[in-house]
């Protein structure tokens, strides 16, 4: 069990970082581009981001969903056998 949350602690680092590298260039390209696609890429930023229900905060609920279903797979697996 140990072993799939060492998993699902890379995975949950590996989409903060691709969320946190893809706010960084966006705002770089909106930056570099300026007017209305500018104001598009900020709101996309924001969908990103943790303001108004962004995917970044999600990951708070998909760490405890999944750590919940690992504990209930550790339950249901081990039930019918001896030690």
């Amino acid at each position: 069990m140990i072993n799939a949350l060492t998993g699902l602690g890379y995975g949950i680092i590996g989409l903060a970082v691709m969320i946190g590298i893809g706010m960084v260039i966006l705002a770089a390209l909106g930056n570099s581009v300026g007017g209305t696609a500018n104001t598009t890429i900020q709101t996309i930023i924001g969908y990103l981001g943790t303001s108004s229900g962004g995917l970044a905060s999600w990951i708070p609920v998909i760490i405890v969903l999944v750590i919940g279903m690992l504990f209930l797979g550790a339950f249901f697996t081990k039930k019918g056998k001896s030690y």
